[in-house]
């Protein structure tokens, strides 16, 4: 996956709570920065697609390895 400014384990976590904790960490950022999350929760492709609709940040990659989801988003 491409470069990012901070890292998210949210493996484990299900359903509210990889989006909330995300949500948490892309509002500290800067506009213009990298955030990749890393799940485990298969809800959580939608669940980020959604997100991104939703608040205008970027989802610039969404990718499986190693039965978890990675997640690459930008900050508005």
């Amino acid at each position: 996956m491409s470069t990012f400014d901070q890292e998210l384990d949210a493996r484990g976590l299900n359903c509210p709570l990889p989006i909330l904790r995300a949500k948490k960490a892309i509002t500290a950022l800067d506009a213009g920065k990298v955030l990749k999350i890393i799940a485990t929760d298969p809800g959580s492709v939608k669940d980020f697609e959604a997100f991104c609709k939703q608040t205008g940040n970027e989802l610039l990659a969404s990718n499986q390895a190693g039965g978890a989801f990675e997640f690459l988003i930008r900050k508005h």
